[in-house]
C-alpha cells in the first residue's frame, strides 16, 4: 500500500471509528507508522492536529443532527463524547458561534468541517532543492526534554522549549560546541516508541560535536543512515513548514524511499531568522 493510500486509510478508520474512543496508537497503526510520525504528518499536511480534527468533526456532525432531528441536546452530548451537557455547549459555542438550542431553532450559521480525503498535486508544484547523502553515525550534544504524544502534549511543548533556550542563552553555548559536519542548530525529535512502550518521544535540541560534551549537556548517538537534505531558503517560522508539507504532499509520493523512522533534524543557522535570505536545512533519514 502506498504513503498515500495509507494516510487515507487512517482518516477513513478515524471517521468510521467517529463515536468512539479511539486512541492514537490505533489510528497510526492503519497507517503502519509510529503515533509520533502520524502526528507530524497529518498536522504538516492538514494544518490542524488528529486531536483539533476529530473535535471539529464530531461538533460538526453534531450540529447536523441538531438541525435535522428531534434529538435531545443532552442525548446528544454523551453521544459525541461529551461528560455534561455545559461542556458540550461550550465547544459547541466556540466552533460554530451559537448554542446548542439556537442551532436547533435556525439562528445563526454553523460552522461545519467535511470529512478530509488526501489529493495529491503534483501539477505546477514549486521546484525542490535536495541532494541524497549518506553517512556513518555522528553524535551530537545539547539539551532535551520528553513530550507525552497523549493529547498532543509535544506539538504544545516544543515551541516553548525553543522559546526558553532562545531567551536564557542555551542555544549560543550549545552554537559553540557545534564542530562536526552540520553546521548549525539542530532540533531532533527521537520517537521512544520505536525501542520503548512509553507513548512519549524525546525533543532535543543539539549541535553535531566530535569529542567529550561538557558536564551542561547530555550526548545522543545518530545512527548512520541515508539522508535526504532538503533546502529551505527563507524567514522563519514560515519557511520551515512550507518546506515540510512539499516534502510530504509532494516528494515522498513521487520517489521510491521512504521514511526510515529514525530520527529526523532540522538545521537552523545563527543568522538573523526574519532574513529573507535566510537557509536552513530538513534532513530525514531514508529506506
Amino acid at each position: 500500500m502506498g504513503w498515500v493510500e495509507s494516510l487515507q486509510k487512517a482518516i477513513n478508520y478515524m471517521e468510521e471509528c467517529i463515536l468512539e474512543d479511539i486512541s492514537m496508537e490505533s489510528i497510526a497503526k492503519q497507517a503502519n507508522t509510529s503515533e509520533f510520525h502520524f502526528q507530524r504528518t497529518f498536522a504538516i499536511l492538514t494544518d490542524v492536529s488528529v486531536g483539533e480534527y476529530l473535535r471539529r468533526r464530531r461538533l460538526s456532525l453534531a450540529a447536523q443532527e441538531l438541525s435535522s432531528t428531534d434529538h435531545k441536546i443532552i442525548d446528544l452530548a454523551y453521544k459525541y463524547g461529551y461528560d455534561t451537557p455545559e461542556a458540550f455547549s461550550k465547544a459547541f459555542r466556540r466552533q460554530h458561534g451559537i448554542t446548542p438550542s439556537e442551532a436547533r431553532k435556525n439562528i445563526g450559521k454553523l460552522n461545519c468541517y467535511n470529512r478530509l480525503v488526501i489529493q495529491v498535486n503534483l501539477k505546477g508544484a514549486e521546484p525542490m532543492r535536495y541532494k541524497i547523502v549518506e553517512r556513518d553515525s555522528f553524535q551530537v550534544v545539547g539539551i532535551k526534554k520528553e513530550f507525552s504524544l497523549i493529547n498532543e502534549e509535544n506539538l504544545k511543548g516544543i515551541p516553548k522549549m525553543w522559546d526558553e533556550v532562545n531567551g536564557d542563552g542555551t542555544v549560543e553555548k550549545i552554537a559553540r560546541l557545534n564542530n562536526g559536519e552540520i553546521k548549525g542548530i539542530l532540533g531532533v525529535c527521537v520517537d521512544k516508541r520505536l525501542t520503548q512502550s512509553e507513548q512519549s518521544i524525546d525533543y532535543w535540541i543539539a549541535a553535531e560535536h566530535k569529542g567529550e560534551a561538557t558536564v551542561d549537556f547530555l550526548t545522543l548517538d545518530i545512527p548512520a543512515s541515508k539522508w535526504g537534505v532538503f533546502e529551505v531558503h527563507g524567514p522563519m517560522p514560515g519557511a520551515m513548514p512550507k518546506v515540510w508539507k512539499q516534502i510530504f504532499s509532494e516528494w515522498f509520493p513521487s520517489n521510491q524511499y521512504e521514511h526510515a523512522g529514525t530520527p529526523e533534524l532540522e538545521v537552523y543557522s545563527d543568522e538573523d531568522p526574519s532574513s529573507p535570505d535566510l537557509y536552513s536545512e530538513i534532513w530525514i533519514p531514508l529506506k
